[in-house]
């Protein structure tokens, strides 16, 4: 009798409801991935291949697909909230050294420093080295801090930075003054000099000074350049008076008021910084290139210098690229790490483990690690922000009715051939 299609019509389409209910049941689950099911007929046939029913046995689950389209981007208050904006995976390190896949970007530290998700993964990437990122690197989990270390950012001294900056200034120095009156400097007596300014350097182990230079006109567009330090409280001596041994240096300017001259070099000892053996000696370059001379009042447009105490760790901020800066108290930044995707070339093929996250098997090949954003398979990352469920609630509650109808017929024909039957049974 034909009782059998009815039942796995029935069966099948309980199946569809119940992956019609789970997606509705996940509409507000960050980074949940709507689920399909996928019907497939079915005929008897003999292993010869011969005798088969020209009529089916009805039909079966073949499968149900997750559909890996783009949930929308919603924002959150968390700076360690990611959405991947395109494809590809977060990697995380399930805590028995394999690695399962998400696009729940829901993270936050743990005690140890370490980025990880609601269920305690830890979100997996490449850590930087002094702020270098060796891009090849095997993936390990992100660890933004170490609590057992001290968490304060390592100073610079005046000039050590990479490009050997030191102090970068930009003055205009008023062609209209004449020279002054008292011929020798003093810094103590105004009129010795034309002007003055100061900027703030720092020795070895971040303290600050103040470095005060004075500008004296000292001939037809010729300026002598003096300077005295000012150490921090503590420090012995307090004040020393660099000029003693003469200018820093001279700067000169061409007819039309551009500098043609004013790169010089600072050299301070530990002893004049109140540290004797306590810091390095400093020595950098003082560069007034860009300056001018005109007839118009002193003026300083810039000053800047690459040198910077310690500072605490303040926060941290995540890049469209992965890249993880630290922030710190003392205005500088640092990378810290990386976050590395994961894309798949059937994703479909991966195994849902629940908990927002799924598992690479043969069918949906090797993961295939790469830098968000520098292709259509790795999405663009985005910070304070997260991937809502992709879950579209009008077309799942319309293909609920539209189960719920196929339910309905398929218990029709099993009404129908029992009735079919009881006009057999009570044949006289």
């Amino acid at each position: 009798m034909g009782f059998q299609q009815g039942l796995a019509g029935l069966n099948a389409s309980s199946k569809a409801l119940d992956t019609i209910g789970n997606n509705i049941a996940n509409a507000n689950t960050i980074g949940y991935k709507t689920g399909s099911t996928q019907f497939a007929d079915v005929f008897a046939a003999s292993l010869s291949g011969a005798g088969a029913a020209p009529v089916g046995l009805g039909t079966k689950i073949s499968a149900v697909v997750q559909q890996f389209t783009q949930g929308s981007i919603g924002v959150s208050n968390n700076p360690l909230d990611i959405a991947i904006n395109g494809g590809g995976f977060f990697q995380m390190d399930d805590g028995n050294g394999a690695t399962v896949y998400s696009r729940n970007g829901q993270f936050q530290l743990d005690q140890s420093g370490y980025i990880v998700n609601s269920n305690g993964l830890q979100l997996k990437g490449i850590m930087a080295n002094q702020g270098v990122i060796a891009q090849g690197s095997p993936a390990e989990p992100l660890r933004l801090f170490d609590p057992t270390q001290s968490l304060a950012g390592q100073p610079q001294a005046t000039g050590a930075s990479p490009g050997n900056l030191g102090v970068d200034a930009n003055v205009n120095l008023d062609a209209r003054l004449a020279v002054p009156s008292v011929g020798t400097f003093d810094y103590s007596n105004s009129a010795s000099y034309n002007q003055s300014t100061a900027v703030s350097i720092y020795d070895s182990l971040g303290n600050s000074h103040t470095l005060s230079m004075y500008f004296v006109k000292s001939g037809v567009n010729t300026w002598d350049v003096y300077s005295t330090l000012t150490n921090p409280s503590g420090a012995s001596p307090v004040f020393t008076d660099l000029s003693s041994g003469g200018p820093l240096g001279t700067m000169t300017f061409d007819q039309t008021g551009n500098i043609t001259s004013g790169t010089f070099t600072a050299t301070i000892t530990a002893a004049q910084l109140g540290y004797a053996g306590a810091v390095n000696n400093l020595s950098f370059p003082v560069n007034f290139s860009g300056s001018t001379q005109f007839g118009s009042s002193f003026s300083v447009n810039a000053m800047v210098q690459d040198g910077y105490g310690s500072g605490s760790l303040a926060g941290f901020n995540v890049g469209e690229d992965g890249t993880i800066l630290g922030r710190y108290t003392n205005g500088q930044t640092s990378v810290v790490g990386q976050v590395i995707l994961a894309a798949f070339r059937n994703a479909q093929g991966m195994q849902p483990l629940g908990d927002n996250v799924w598992a690479q098997t043969p069918g949906s090949g090797d993961a295939i690690a790469g830098i968000p954003g520098s292709s259509g398979q790795y999405g663009a990352l985005q910070a304070a922000a997260y991937e809502e469920s992709n879950v579209d609630l009008t077309a799942e509650l319309v293909s609920m009715i539209t189960m719920q109808r196929s339910y309905q017929a398929n218990a029709q024909t099993i009404k129908t051939q029992d009735s079919i039957l009881q006009t057999l049974v009570n044949l006289r």
